[in-house]
């Protein structure tokens, strides 16, 4: 009886795997094919359109059903210049190619692509691997927004490189943001806001999250000359080796990062973004945005607030075990069902396979989890997926913290500095269990502040199936 019991303990104690809460598959990809995915678009009547890194369009059927051994590929196009953001709108796929933003269709039926059009090539290319250009879909106004990386990561040797800029309906080209080094992905949040993943890098000191506020300046400043080619005021030149904070009091127009994904422990390379409508078809993560790990074969969960204008929050790992380097991420928010491109091509990562299409779908059973974190004048509040026990979820030793910041500099990357260890004085659990309020001695404003909480368990007994959060403190409440 005693070695049942405690057989019993020791399984409650243990967090259940990932399968028992989302179920992830692999879609079957056309044979012989090289598929390196870079872009989904969800089309009408559950088809699902995909990119190759080398020019393909496939259209597939069959990607939502049960048995996904019937899936049957269609190639629309072939061709294309590495397209990284495609979408589709009334009977047109919309393309962000490396040098263009351009639309095509089926016009006879065929289902063949046999009408192409550019809407506009306003920025520049010159052959260069790294050139990249990261296309959105459309925002409120109709607009595309395209950030357009460095030229070999660290130069702009092409015009507008370094830039974000937006493609009207009309085909015009509206330069918005400066300051870009390496895009991997860009997506709105669920208020239309713009946002895409920058890589650790020059000016970068660990790969991030960034809103893309219009008239912003994001950070680098290598692409800074191409302000004159619109007679537009020239972005900030920011001292080397400083802080973000330092020079956020310099620049007002300079954005800081709204969540710091640190580097090796928060993956390596985030790329796609995609946002949760709230409705509750793929877990409880209202609002929230999903956003892939190229390196680490991963998606994480992102949690936003505004505060004084200022977008930051938390990051939490959420998926993994894909089995290539995610690019593109696509959640149809109606069948509850996370699309995910991989393609290791050019980077190493923890995934198996050269490429892949894989798709996620919720069990309907949530884990217990740190639902959201949210910023206090002294300290945060952490809400869970389901209630806490008091009694662990009360006791300050379930809790540790420590925070840093980055050097703000012109070298590759860099590392935690700063380092400062915040004191958890409190936890208050609220009276439904379903939150804690931790009130903290030492925050510091623009640093990552890094929580545990390993002692936190359910009222079931369970630990948290992800115990670690990141939330990026660029404004303390008032």
């Amino acid at each position: 009886m005693r070695s049942i019991l405690f057989l019993l303990t020791l399984a409650a104690a243990q967090a259940a795997p990932q399968s028992d809460y989302y179920i992830r598959e692999e879609i079957p990809l056309p044979p012989g094919e090289v598929m390196e995915i870079g872009s989904i678009a969800l089309m009408p009547d559950q088809q699902l359109a995909v990119t190759t890194r080398r020019g393909d369009l496939w259209i597939a059927k069959g990607a939502y059903d049960s048995d996904l051994t019937k899936v049957s590929w269609t190639k629309f196009t072939q061709g294309l210049h590495e397209p990284l953001g495609m979408f589709w709108k009334d009977g047109w796929l919309h393309l962000t190619q490396r040098p263009e933003h351009s639309r095509l269709k089926d016009s006879d039926g065929d289902g063949i692509a046999d009408t192409f059009e550019t809407i506009n090539a306003g920025w520049g290319i010159n052959g260069d691997y790294h050139e990249y250009a990261f296309g959105s879909e459309p925002d409120k106004n109709g607009d595309v927004w395209v950030v357009l990386c460095l030229t070999g990561s660290g130069g702009a040797s092409s015009d507008w490189r370094g830039w974000c800029v937006r493609v009207t309906p009309k085909g015009e080209m509206i330069p918005t943001c400066s300051g870009i080094r390496s895009p991997g992905g860009i997506g709105a949040n669920h208020l239309g806001d713009m946002f895409y993943t920058d890589n650790q890098g020059l000016w970068n000191g660990s790969s991030s999250l960034k809103w893309l506020k219009p008239g912003s300046f994001q950070g680098n400043p290598t692409g800074n000359k191409y302000h004159q080619l619109a007679n537009l005021p020239a972005p900030p030149q920011p001292t080397d080796k400083s802080r973000i904070e330092t020079e956020r009091a310099r620049f007002p127009e300079f954005i800081p990062p709204a969540v710091v994904f640190p580097h090796g422990k928060v993956g390596q390379s985030p790329t796609g973004i995609a946002y949760d409508s709230g409705n509750g078809k793929f877990g409880p993560w209202k609002h929230q945005l999903y956003v892939g790990e190229q390196t680490h074969s991963q998606v994480q969960r992102v949690a936003l607030e505004q505060i004084n204008g200022i977008y930051q929050g938390a990051v939490f790992h959420f998926l993994e075990g894909f089995e290539a380097g995610l690019v593109p991420v696509r959640l149809d928010h109606e069948a509850g069902i996370l699309f995910a491109g991989g393609t290791n091509r050019g980077w190493a990562s923890r995934g198996s396979k050269p490429f892949t299409l894989e798709r996620v779908r919720w069990t309907g059973k949530t884990p217990f989890e740190i639902l959201d974190m949210k910023a206090n004048p002294d300290g945060f509040t952490l809400t869970f997926t389901e209630p806490v026990d008091p009694a662990t979820a009360s006791s300050t030793a379930s809790y540790s913290m420590a925070a840093w910041t980055y050097i703000y500099q012109s070298a590759y990357g860099s590392p935690e500095v700063d380092q400062a260890t915040p004191k958890i004085t409190a936890a208050t659990v609220s009276n439904d269990n379903l939150s804690v309020r931790l009130t903290i001695e030492g925050l510091v404003k623009g640093h990552v502040h890094h929580l545990k909480a390993e002692g936190v368990k359910s009222k079931s007994a369970a630990p948290l199936l992800h115990p670690n959060a990141w939330y990026t403190l660029n404004e303390i409440p008032k």
